[in-house]
């Protein structure tokens, strides 16, 4: 169907003309779904790291009809999955415009009293249709607050005091699972959700019918189901009841990044800076696998509740820190490009406390910020480690082996550095995957990198005085 409105069927009789036939919203979704597979359109644009896990399940479950719930930490793209399968309904949807009506009716099929009782009192010709573009098909609502007739629906008092019985549909005020019939409905955080809402969800699962105060309305509504939840709270007795377990047709485990590098690729993409412009910044890829590091280190800590999980938002937020403090001091400096050093990393603490909730048993009374200032130091230590089996720590430590004092910080110009560091080691270059010997603040980075590494490793000493850092070999 051709999304232009001026070509679009606008009674009932031009539809039934057009071809147009009616299909269950899953119908729709598989059929558009199916093509979309046969043709190898892209399915979930911007996900990452999940083509061989989680990908395929989605594809099984939408393929079979399923109500599906995603499962997983915080951070790993539950809800903008289920966000993308809005790119599978038809673009437009034609339902009958009559007024009264609160549901976006099949026009073949309608299932309120209002929309059946119009099409027997009227010409098809004289039977008014609207489209329903597909981005208003989707829903979503937080658990926590949710009330029963937020999501369900509640006797309207306004149309009992004229007269119309409790029992009647036209007495209910409708919630926002009746009002995406033939939608998508999404719940975030199940197990947070009231036991009450969770009963009529499971008699809306089990029989597609709405009841409300004992009154059951039969309606045959046309809805996906889409939950999402934290591993440690669904699986807890009691959060989630038996039965609306049992009616939910696939679990979607979710994941974080098994590799750093995808880690990596999701954060730059995500974090959707703009690296040029009138300061642009140059990023060595040590200091972005740095920041990735950071968040595994959290992420295997056992100051840090695991239960709750590391979201990639704490990765994007200190990526963006770290890029700010460099584009700070090239600002101030007027040096030019902008490049992020260790001593950036002292500003991570605005972007990571509040991010992390401590394990107050593994914690021994440790602060926030002390932990953070381990994650940081054992991810320099790890992607040190790395560079140093691969390029070799002699030739790496080479320049230091005279005995150099060097102070670093995140505002010292970049050519206070080169002044202690004439000769920049081959090896650097190939090492870092970025020029050290052409850019003086490409080398201050590389820099700091080496001597973090090098203390890391217990290869120097360092003092801090006055908050100014010192190495020394």
């Amino acid at each position: 169907m051709t999304s232009h409105s001026e070509t679009r069927p606008s009674t009932l009789a031009e539809l039934r003309d057009s071809g147009w036939r009616s299909r269950t919203v899953k119908q729709e979704i598989r059929e558009n779904f199916t093509r979309m597979l046969a043709s190898d359109e892209p399915l979930y644009p911007g996900i990452v790291g999940y083509e061989d896990t989680v990908i395929p399940e989605i594809n099984i479950a939408l393929l079979a009809g399923h109500d599906m719930l995603f499962l997983g930490e915080k951070g790993q793209a539950k809800s903008r999955l289920m966000r993308q399968l809005v790119q599978f309904l038809d673009e437009y949807l034609p339902y009958l415009d009559i007024p009264d009506v609160a549901v976006h009716e099949d026009p073949f099929r309608p299932i309120t009293t209002v929309g059946k009782k119009f099409l027997l009192e009227h010409d098809e010709s004289h039977v008014p249709i609207a489209w329903w573009p597909r981005e208003q098909r989707y829903a979503e609502r937080l658990s926590p607050g949710t009330k029963f007739a937020d999501i369900i629906g509640e006797i309207d008092p306004s149309k009992l005091t004229g007269g119309v019985s409790m029992s009647a549909e036209q007495a209910l005020h409708f919630g926002l699972i009746p009002r995406m019939h033939r939608g998508i409905f999404a719940m975030n955080e199940l197990p947070e959700l009231d036991e009450l809402v969770q009963v009529g969800l499971f008699n809306i699962l089990e029989e597609r019918d709405v009841q409300i105060r004992g009154y059951p309305i039969r309606f045959d509504l046309d809805v996906l189901i889409l939950f999402s939840a934290n591993p440690s709270t669904y699986n807890r007795s009691g959060k989630v009841i038996p039965q609306l377990k049992d009616r939910i047709g696939s679990i979607i485990r979710t994941h974080y990044p098994i590799e750093r590098e995808l880690g990596i690729e999701i954060m730059q993409q995500e974090a959707k800076i703009d690296l040029d412009g009138a300061h642009p910044v140059v990023v060595p890829y040590f200091m972005a696998e740095i920041i990735e590091e950071i968040t595994l280190q959290a992420r295997r800590s056992k100051y840090i509740d695991q239960a709750s999980g590391v979201s990639a938002r704490f990765s994007l937020a200190n990526y963006r820190a770290m890029i700010a403090s460099a584009r700070q001091r090239s600002i101030v400096l007027g040096e030019s490009p902008a490049v992020p050093r260790i001593s950036d990393l002292g500003h991570l603490y605005s972007s990571s406390l509040g991010k992390l909730e401590l394990d107050l048993m593994g914690s021994h009374q440790m602060s926030e910020q002390q932990v953070v200032d381990s994650l940081i130091a054992g991810a320099i230590k790890s992607v040190f480690q790395q560079y140093v089996e691969n390029y070799g720590l002699g030739e790496i430590a080479e320049i230091f082996k005279q005995g150099v004092r060097i102070e670093v910080g995140d505002m010292l110009p970049s050519e206070a550095y080169a002044e202690r560091l004439k000769i920049v080691p081959p090896a650097w270059d190939k090492a870092f995957e970025v020029n050290a010997s052409d850019n003086a603040a490409v080398r201050a980075s590389c820099v700091e990198f080496v001597l973090a590494g090098l203390y890391s490793m217990d290869q120097i000493s360092r003092a801090v005085k006055h908050g100014k850092v010192h190495y020394e070999t």
